[in-house]
């Protein structure tokens, strides 16, 4: 199912800042107009994803017709001419299977000793490593 949001592109001296209202001014950039539409499609599916993860409610899209470039600037030096608002547009399931839920196959040395020991213990490498490096991510 394709979910679509507002979203306002402002384009300043460095390249674009995109910013979805309706979702708690969520916002991503890019250098190029393309790179900031495809950084906006990513950005959108993250947020739908994890809130879906989460057992929340998307909060419903406002009209595209009800969504300023003025009341978004905040102060943003922007150049109007080449700002305005679009749908954005994605498939939230689909963009999933292919950015957020496909593994990748990595090949590790460990010490022989401590692949006994997870053996002995029944110990999901794979998914202690997962969790591992998403602490070490965190920061």
């Amino acid at each position: 199912m394709l979910s679509s949001y507002p979203a306002a592109f402002f384009k300043d001296e460095s390249g674009y800042s995109v910013i979805f209202p309706d979702l708690n001014h969520l916002a991503t950039c890019g250098d190029t107009l393309d790179e900031a539409a495809a950084m906006a499609i990513d950005c959108l599916a993250g947020y739908l994803y994890a809130l879906e993860q989460d057992g929340e409610t998307a909060p419903a899209p406002s009209l595209l017709e009800a969504v300023k470039l003025e009341a978004l600037s905040d102060g943003l030096s922007y150049d109007p001419q080449e700002s305005f608002v679009t749908l954005v547009t994605v498939n939230v399931a689909e963009y999933a299977k292919t950015h957020f839920e496909s593994s990748v196959k990595r090949v590790l040395t460990i010490p022989s000793w401590l692949d006994s020991a997870a053996v002995e213990q029944a110990i999901d490498l794979s998914q202690v490593l997962q969790e591992a490096l998403k602490l070490q991510l965190r920061g």
